[in-house]
């Protein structure tokens, strides 16, 4: 079964400039389940294609795994009027987010079935601001190290130019079963 792509409609009222969302996501607790019964690498790949759904917070700020290889992960997204923050900016908790999720998943992509990791500490250097101008975002990240308790992962955030608008590394606790 292939699950396609989540219900996401974004509606304006035309008379007052009010905008709405209406987000729908299917019952986390499947994947959960499914992440014991796969290496880090099959269960990632089953989600970029479809087969897992995505999570509550991909749905939440409209981002997608496009790429999954050993030690890398890739998403995307396109900057949005909702991911902005008072100043009139895309806030850096999205991109915080974003960058967080292609870092550890970068990591979970070494491991064997039954095993999980998660992120013990990041930093995240924000170059330029970005708007709904920005367009189309690709994060990428690779794995640094990997050893049998702590790894490390490199991210970038780009535009389709290939332009950074924010770079930072992680590192993941590796939680044996």
């Amino acid at each position: 079964m292939r699950l396609g792509r989540p219900h996401l409609e974004t509606n304006v009222d035309k008379k007052t400039s009010e905008r709405s969302r209406t987000i729908t996501w299917e019952d986390p607790s499947a994947s959960a389940s499914a992440i014991r019964k796969f290496s880090g690498l099959e269960f990632l790949r089953k989600i970029r294609d479809g087969e897992i759904a995505n999570p509550p917070i991909a749905q939440t700020l409209d981002f997608r795994l496009t790429r999954v290889e050993p030690g890398e992960a890739t998403f995307e997204c396109d900057a949005a009027e909702f991911h902005y923050n008072p100043a009139g900016g895309v806030h850096g908790g999205m991109l915080a987010t974003l960058l967080d999720s292609a870092m550890t998943c970068a990591v979970q992509t070494q491991l064997p079935a039954g095993t999980g990791t998660t992120t013990l500490e990041f930093k995240i250097n924000f170059v330029r601001p970005m708007t709904v101008a920005t367009g189309h975002l690709i994060c990428t990240a690779k794995v640094i190290h990997f050893g049998s308790r702590i790894a490390t992962a490199e991210g970038k955030i780009a535009d389709g130019t290939g332009k950074v608008y924010a770079h930072g590394t992680t590192t993941c606790i590796i939680l044996a079963p």
